[in-house]
């Protein structure tokens, strides 16, 4: 069983929907929780909850778009419990329009919640987590970043721009024992109503997701995933490369991948790169080139 007990999360956009049930889900393995909201009543209103049930939770009004904001709620954090263990991005909102009657303010908006929230509030939380070796982060990213929905190439794009932050972070953080994950929810909140039936908003709960969520800030949490969740339904997702062809150079290279574009997209023997330099290191292989040893 996964006990959070002495574990310190912050859950952000956890006035209501998902974020709200991560909190009361990691409050209820142990955890002491701050609930942070853009709503400080939203965000006091669910910290009440989880004290009622016998936890520990403190609701704090923020934006994470405003980094002194963050800054101050991450230094209340520390004040009070004296570390921070787990921080789960989870605020978010929506502006759906095709990308031709897209306003450039709406992208901008998109981005700067979801991506640079989540950026805001894990600098805000690194250097704790650095110097107490110890840390959980969980990005919320989307399948609309990982496959693409119609109407929402802002929020597809903070979305996607989140795995790319968690593959690096899970790299630097690892020395210090930061693992770095993301979930990939399907959940009735209220960004989706209206826009589904009833049918299958009863099937998508938050509350289905939440486990997941605790699954990837335990103790033994693996790090660099992309767990996906929804109706009680969970899979991984993962950025792929084939082995490719080597092709050589010149003019005449193009035409040649057109021509064998079945054998460079085989998924056959396809790999999960530890790193973006395997990249690199797979196409200097395919062009006959191995690194000399040093010394």
């Amino acid at each position: 069983m996964i006990d959070l007990s002495g574990r310190v999360a912050i859950v952000t956009g956890a006035g209501s929907g998902l974020g709200r049930e991560h909190a009361l889900l990691l409050a209820a393995r142990g955890a002491k929780v701050v609930v942070n909201d853009l709503s400080e009543a939203a965000a006091e209103g669910v910290a009440e909850d989880i004290r009622k049930a016998g936890g520990e939770a403190m609701g704090v009004g923020a934006s994470v778009t405003d980094f002194d904001a963050v800054q101050a709620m991450v230094a209340r954090t520390v004040e009070r419990w004296s570390r921070v263990d787990i921080l789960v991005n989870n605020a978010g909102i929506l502006r759906d329009k095709t990308f031709a009657k897209m306003d450039l303010a709406d992208f901008r908006l998109i981005i700067d919640v979801h991506l640079m929230g989540s950026v805001n509030c894990t600098k805000a939380v690194w250097e704790h987590m650095r110097a107490q070796n110890y840390g959980r982060i969980v990005m919320t990213t989307s399948s609309s970043g990982l496959y693409g929905n119609f109407g929402q190439s802002n929020y597809g794009a903070a979305k996607m721009a989140l795995v790319g932050l968690m593959q690096t972070l899970a790299l630097e953080g690892a020395r210090n024992d930061i693992r770095v994950n993301c979930i990939a929810p399907t959940a009735a909140t209220q960004m989706l109503e209206g826009l589904l039936p009833q049918a299958e908003l009863d099937l998508l709960q938050p509350a289905r997701v939440s486990p997941a969520v605790l699954a990837l800030v335990r103790e033994d949490a693996p790090t660099r995933t992309i767990l996906c969740a929804g109706a009680g339904s969970f899979e991984t997702a993962h950025v792929t490369l084939t082995s490719g062809v080597y092709l050589g150079g010149g003019a005449q290279v193009a035409d040649e991948i057109v021509d064998r574009w079945s054998e460079i997209a085989d998924r056959g023997s396809e790999t999960v790169p530890d790193s973006g330099e395997r990249q690199g290191r797979l196409e200097l292989a395919n062009a006959g080139y191995q690194r000399m040893p040093k010394g």
